[in-house]
């Protein structure tokens, strides 16, 4: 397998990718309900400013990942991170994510940021009013059917792990009191 940027010329590829993502992704969100708006999805991606890359093994697309640039370079969103389902638990995802962070920091970022929903109730999340304290919900998740947030979790890419977050967040949030004095 090797790892390259994707190209706005490269339309076979990016037909590829988009067959990734909509594979990928079926049944799971409403994002990409057909072909189409999955390979338009890969071909926003190879815009300005965007980090467009594509998992190859020969000559097919088995992953792809990308993002966007953010506050002025700083911040990069991972969005959207997709494996062949054949291709899965080989560890594409995760050399997906390691090259997709190299790129970022070569062009200057210091974070990259990643969302996450839960559209189909494969967390134990799904479906639940989270407030008034959505960290205490968010300290017992449960995955109940491969949700992606384990995958990062497993690569060790979220600083923290959902027992700590209570913790963390009230240390995050003291140091941004602390910094906002020094204005």
């Amino acid at each position: 397998m090797n790892i390259r940027s994707l190209t706005a010329d490269d339309e076979p590829t990016i037909a590829q990718a988009g067959q990734v993502l909509f594979g990928a992704m079926r049944g799971h969100t409403l994002a990409w309900p057909d072909l189409s708006s999955a390979v338009e999805e890969v071909r926003a991606s190879v815009e300005e400013e965007r980090i467009s890359l594509v998992a190859m093994e020969a000559e097919r697309v088995v992953g792809w990942i990308a993002g966007e640039r953010q506050y002025d370079g700083n911040v990069y969103e991972l969005h959207p991170l997709a494996v062949a389902p054949e291709a899965q638990g080989r560890g594409i995802g995760r050399a997906l994510v390691e090259a997709f962070e190299a790129e970022a920091r070569a062009a200057g970022a210091r974070t990259i940021w990643l969302g996450t929903d839960d559209e189909d109730g494969r967390t134990s999340l799904a479906g639940r009013d989270l407030y008034p304290d959505p960290l205490a919900a968010l300290s017992g998740i449960q995955n109940r059917g491969r949700h992606p947030f384990e995958f990062y979790l497993r690569c060790n890419r979220l600083e923290a792990v959902p027992a700590r977050l209570n913790h963390l967040f009230s240390l995050a949030f003291q140091a941004s009191h602390a910094a906002h004095d020094l204005w």
